[in-house]
Order: C-alpha cells, then sequence, then structure tokens
C-alpha cells in the first residue's frame, strides 16, 4: 500500500506537469502553482493519512547535524564548478539564443522578470524537488526497505521528470547526455541523504548547482 502509494502518485504527478508545460504551454508562473500542489498535497496526504503522523515524525526533516551538512557544500561547490566549466565549453555548441526565444515565449520568462524566478529556482523551487523526490519518494521508499528500488525510481523519475523543460531546446543526443547527467546526480543527492536521514544536503547541493545555472541565464540573456 504505502509503497503502491509513493509510485503511482508521484509518476502520475510528474505526467500532469509534463502535460501542464508541453501540452498546455502555461506559464512559469502557472505551472509552478500545479507544481507546488502536487509536490506538497501528495506528500502531506501520505504523513497525515498513511502513516498517520506529521512531517517531522516521518523524519523528513531532522535535527539538523553541521558535520553532516559538510558534505552537502563540498559538492555543492564542485556542482557549481563544474556547470560553469561546461557551460563554457558549450557555448559554442548549444544554441542559448533559442532557448532564451523559447523561455520568453513558451514560459514568459523575460529579463524583466528573470531576477526574481531566478530567486524561486534557486531557494523554492530547489526547496519543493528535494522535498519531493528525496524527502518524499526516495527516503520513503529506503526506510521501507526497498533500497534498490528508492535508487533507481526516484533517479530516473527525476531525471524524466525534467526532460519537458529542455525538450524543445537539444537535439537528442544532448537530450540523451542531459538525462544521464540528471540521473547521475539524483543518486548522488539519493546518496548524500542516506548520511543524514533528511534532504538538507541534497537541497545545498541543489542550490548550488541552480545558481551556477541562473548565473548562466542572466549571461545569455545578456544582463551581465
Amino acid at each position: 500500500m504505502k509503497k503502491r502509494y509513493i509510485i503511482l502518485t508521484s509518476l502520475a504527478a510528474c505526467i500532469a506537469l509534463y502535460f501542464v508545460d508541453l501540452i498546455f504551454k502555461t506559464s512559469y508562473a502557472i505551472r509552478t502553482i500545479v507544481k507546488i500542489i502536487f509536490f506538497t498535497g501528495i506528500p502531506v496526504f501520505y504523513n497525515k493519512v498513511i502513516m498517520k503522523s506529521s512531517v517531522e515524525k516521518n523524519n523528513i526533516l531532522n535535527k539538523l547535524d553541521k558535520k553532516q551538512l559538510r558534505i552537502g557544500v563540498l559538492f555543492g561547490i564542485a556542482s557549481f564548478t563544474i556547470l560553469i566549466i561546461a557551460y563554457n565549453v558549450l557555448r559554442d555548441i548549444i544554441n542559448f539564443q533559442a532557448i532564451v526565444i523559447d523561455l520568453q515565449t513558451r514560459s514568459k520568462v523575460t529579463p524583466r522578470n528573470f531576477t526574481l524566478i531566478g530567486a524561486y529556482i534557486t531557494f523554492g523551487n530547489s526547496f519543493l524537488e528535494e522535498f519531493f523526490f528525496r524527502g518524499f519518494i526516495f527516503l520513503n521508499l529506503y526506510k521501507l526497505n526497498y533500497k534498490k528500488v528508492a535508487y533507481l525510481y526516484s533517479s530516473v523519475l527525476f531525471g524524466v521528470y525534467h526532460i519537458s523543460i529542455f525538450q524543445t531546446w537539444f537535439n537528442t543526443w544532448l537530450i540523451m547526455l542531459s538525462l544521464f547527467g540528471l540521473i547521475s546526480i539524483a543518486i548522488v543527492f539519493n546518496w548524500l541523504d542516506t548520511k543524514s536521514d533528511n534532504f538538507i544536503n541534497s537541497w545545498i547541493v541543489h542550490i548550488l548547482a541552480d545558481s551556477a545555472i541562473i548565473l548562466i541565464g542572466f549571461r545569455i540573456f545578456g544582463m551581465i
């Protein structure tokens, strides 16, 4: 029952978001509202109704241990550095101007609102995704002793979930490369969170990785 709920509801949420993003072509604001509803509502229902406990009792957010968080900071700095290097290596290969046009037309992201959206992506969206993919999916499956399923399912779903974002940006080879990278990163995120029994470590890495992406975004929007 618990395993089935986690897998089916998380899969349904990601499919729904794919349709909201690519089929209905909603703005970034509408997609964010829908994501918040799914990514918080499903875990809360699981804890309140199925587990009959609060989020805290279910160990999604444990008392923080500063020593355990150091590894998250180190991995985060490494991720930031790798992304900046990757951008400088690939900037003559990827058509960043086409990405800008797609963001402006499909998601209504413009230089005027990019700073606000960038701040939300870095702190709010990263928290939401870590809460859902690691705090809800991975850690709960892991604690139910479905460890291999926890690693594989949460990582693959995390990668596939992002396809709707860059599907129109890259060619097939770059999409496959990006998907492989996201799944690999998700596996590392999962491993990090087993060290602290919460998703804060992976959230720290996610924040720093997104910081690099937003910095690149400022660059391709011509804002720096």
